[in-house]
């Protein structure tokens, strides 16, 4: 049983985790904390987004940066109606954000812009003295990723990136099974991010939005975190094992290309795109103590929508998020799944049991509200970040080495150890 992890929680969640310790209301009653002062780079739909929430969550929030005019002037509209204030906003082109990481009234920034460039920003961010919250994921090079996990050693700031589906109720319960044994060890695990993307390739005048440019531009598994980062909570990654080695291979590319010729007319300029993207993808992960993970990748491909899914092999059991389903030996009746929902009161996180009520309808199943909360408690506490940069490097390290894998015919790929061998102590 891995109790570190448990001993992380209880740090990070305050009176949830003493109520769910046993332990009196009145004992664990604190002073209203100091407002967390709050920059956001990247105010579109997501950025706006987590503003809303943080500032549900009593952050101040003096200053905002994106380079779209009309999306932060809606947001500092936003600020102003909600909070009194209003915040300095930076849109004097990409590189602005730099000049708002020189304020000394930021505790923390928020980076809720394309996936190109978060790992500079909060590079930048630390650097300046900020903790640094980052939509996924976290890095596109190798290169990226070890300059987070040099920026966060050398300064000391916070650096959590924003995995929301560790958070959903059903995998933390299925975590925290996992940690008390349940499953045995695990031996193999299945994990895919396989959604309809297509309409987000383009925005409404045609261009091509960030995710559009990935696709234009790199090939492999481009969307790694949802999927990898609760099976890899689970597995104790990083903390116990690592991720070692990978090897990647594609479909050919043919629903984009599809969706392009229906959607623009023969002379439109999305006409003349061409993306590197594959319809799907398949990458196979080997980590240190002989775990098999097998994930795919699929974005383009025409289906019902149906988003990341998860699933766990042990020695003692297996669990399904696609069948819904668990399976226990020796405590499951016979050969039969059992609907998830059965280990629900019995293993509920203490996070969903105090704060559900607060959750609801704050996004992706009341994930994204958890998310935040993390965030601003663990600024507050001073760490450790429950997504660390570790974590956020080694799941983002996906992108690269898979295109790596793919681009050289299906080559086996050494994952680096970002920890540096902290991991063995987990």
């Amino acid at each position: 049983m891995n109790t570190r992890i448990h001993r992380r929680d209880a740090l990070r969640m305050g009176a949830a985790a003493g109520l769910a310790a046993g332990v009196a209301p009145a004992v664990i009653a604190q002073a209203k904390p100091k407002p967390i002062r709050l920059g956001v780079v990247g105010v579109g739909g997501r950025g706006t987004h987590l503003l809303r929430l943080a500032i549900n969550a009593g952050v101040e929030v003096p200053a905002l940066c994106d380079i779209k005019e009309p999306n932060l002037n809606r947001a500092i509209g936003i600020v102003e109606q909600t909070r009194g204030n209003k915040p300095e906003g930076y849109s004097k082109g990409p590189k602005d954000y730099l000049r708002m990481l020189e304020r000394d009234d930021l505790d923390a920034i928020i980076c809720g812009t394309g996936m190109q460039v978060h790992a500079e920003i909060c590079i930048a961010a630390m650097r300046a003295g900020k903790d640094a919250l980052s939509e996924v994921a976290a890095a596109m090079t190798l290169d990226e990723c070890w300059g987070l996990v040099r920026a966060q050693e050398e300064t000391g700031r916070i650096y959590m990136m924003s995995e929301n589906c560790c958070y959903w109720s059903h995998m933390l319960m299925v975590r925290k099974m996992a940690e008390e044994g349940l499953f045995g060890d695990i031996t193999y695990a299945e994990c895919g991010y396989v959604h309809d993307c297509r309409g987000l390739a383009f925005d409404g005048q045609g261009e091509l939005t960030w995710r559009g440019e990935m696709a234009r531009d790199y090939g492999g598994n481009l969307y790694p975190t949802h999927d990898l980062g609760p099976i890899a909570k689970c597995m104790g990654i990083n903390r116990g094992d690592r991720l070692v080695s990978l090897v990647a291979m594609e479909s050919r590319s043919d629903s984009i290309e599809g969706y392009v010729a229906k959607r623009f007319p023969a002379d439109h300029p999305a006409r003349k795109v061409s993306f590197n993207l594959a319809d799907s993808t398949n990458v196979l992960i080997r980590t240190a103590k002989g775990v098999l993970i097998d994930q795919r990748f699929d974005m383009y491909s025409a289906r019902p929508a149906s988003g990341p899914y998860h699933a766990l092999q042990g020695v003692k059991g297996s669990y399904d998020s696609r069948l819904k389903s668990i399976w226990i030996e020796g405590r499951s009746s016979g050969h039969k799944w059992e609907p998830q929902e059965t280990y629900a009161e019995e293993f509920e996180h203490p996070l969903w049991t105090e704060l559900a009520e607060k959750a609801k309808g704050s996004g992706h199943g009341g994930a994204d509200f958890f998310v935040v909360y993390d965030f601003l408690e663990t600024v507050r506490n001073g760490g450790p970040a429950p997504v660390d940069v570790y974590d956020a490097a080694a799941w983002s390290s996906i992108i690269p080495l898979s295109g790596k894998s793919i681009a050289e015919g299906g080559t086996v790929q050494e994952i680096p150890d970002f920890t540096n061998g902290k991991w063995k102590n987990g």
